[in-house]
């Protein structure tokens, strides 16, 4: 099994969550990679050369059986689970009148489920070993609402998981186990048009009227993770966009 640290990366065939999974693989640690999607969990495998310290495992991360898998097969083929990143999340933005039940129902499902489920599995595996990192990506605009990005429901259950992570941080700081989240910006992922009107229109967003780009996500997660007198914070990625009105 070795003595290199087991991270479980969720949402992790692209975007946020491939640069993540590449980055810890890049420093020998095992990783097991969730996503919805096999064929692009495979793909993403394929890109990173097939590792053998790579894990994927396909699965809905909204349903508890999936984080169940996850933290087993971690422990079957690693022994621990050290580190878990909560990245997997969909954004939807609709002034509050056109959202639907299908929108609710998918955010609640993604963002909110998936966030609890592999973090309840995280705490009872952790508590065992009285150490352990849980990081969560939740977004800049639930600490600071826009004008210009009507997004009621993001807002709502994004700014419940930062609230979460401090009341987590303190329940399990007594075992050691650091909890924090990462709040970007406007981050430049697949996700997003290379139009260049709307670029100019989200270069907008943040007073320095640039873009993130992954790495500069994956550099925060990867501070926190090696940090051992840091947590219950939500540390903002954002080019300033949280810091006020300009």
């Amino acid at each position: 099994m070795g003595t290199q640290k087991t991270v479980i990366v969720t949402g992790a065939s692209s975007g946020i969550g491939f640069a993540i999974t590449q980055a810890y693989l890049n420093r020998g640690y095992n990783v097991i990679a969730n996503g919805r999607d096999k064929i692009r969990l495979e793909y993403a495998a394929k890109q990173l050369k097939h590792p053998a310290n790579l894990l994927l495992i396909a699965g809905d991360i909204a349903k508890p059986e999936t984080a169940r898998d996850l933290f087993a097969q971690a422990k079957e083929h690693f022994g621990k689970v050290d580190i878990l990143v909560n990245n997997a999340g969909v954004f939807i933005s609709k002034p509050i009148q056109d959202y639907t039940t299908e929108d609710l129902n998918r955010l609640i499902d993604t963002n909110l489920k998936g966030f609890f489920y592999p973090a309840q599995m995280a705490a009872k595996q952790m508590k065992v070993n009285r150490q352990g990192h849980i990081i969560n990506i939740t977004a800049a605009l639930a600490m600071q609402p826009n004008i210009a990005i009507p997004a009621l429901l993001p807002i709502m259950i994004k700014g419940g998981i930062n609230s979460a992570i401090r009341g987590l941080a303190l329940e399990l700081a007594a075992d050691n186990i650091m909890v924090n989240g990462i709040a970007p910006g406007i981050i430049e992922t697949p996700m997003h048009s290379k139009e260049q009107e709307i670029v100019t229109a989200l270069k907008s967003l943040a007073p320095t009227y640039q873009i993130g780009h992954v790495n500069d996500i994956v550099n925060a997660v990867l501070y926190l993770t090696d940090s051992q007198f840091v947590t219950g914070t939500i540390m903002v990625v954002d080019g300033g966009s949280t810091t006020g009105k300009w």
